[in-house]
């Protein structure tokens, strides 16, 4: 049973993961992205690691933030791992773009909640 002292760290990670994912990406174009295969994968497996560590979240502390599509992120993380062939670079590159901006707020604001 996950509890929930356990979800501060959970946040701790996604967002050490999110800040990774900057990091490697920052100034890199998107035919950047897809031809620097360190960096390319680097930024999946931090992806990777933002679901898993999505995933481990307890169950009250995801119901009691319905405003994040926690299914969507897990699910991402499934296809990273066990598809990994079928990743379209286009939405790796939406999700570093568009998504994760905006999901950096929120794990910053549910972390200064537990503090």
């Amino acid at each position: 049973m996950r509890e929930p002292i356990r979800d501060k760290g959970r946040l701790e990670h996604i967002l050490a993961a999110i800040d990774n994912v900057f990091e490697f990406t920052e100034g890199v174009t998107y035919e950047g992205l897809i031809e620097n295969k360190l960096v390319y994968h680097a930024t999946v497996h931090n992806v990777q690691i933002i679901g898993e560590a999505a995933y481990k979240l307890t169950q009250e502390f995801k119901d009691s933030h319905p405003e994040v599509c926690w299914k969507d992120i897990i699910t991402m993380r499934h296809i990273l791992v066990h598809d990994y062939y079928t990743i379209e670079p286009t939405i790796l590159w939406n999700v570093i773009h568009e998504d994760l901006p905006p999901f950096r707020v929120q794990i910053c604001k549910y972390l200064a909640e537990i503090e």
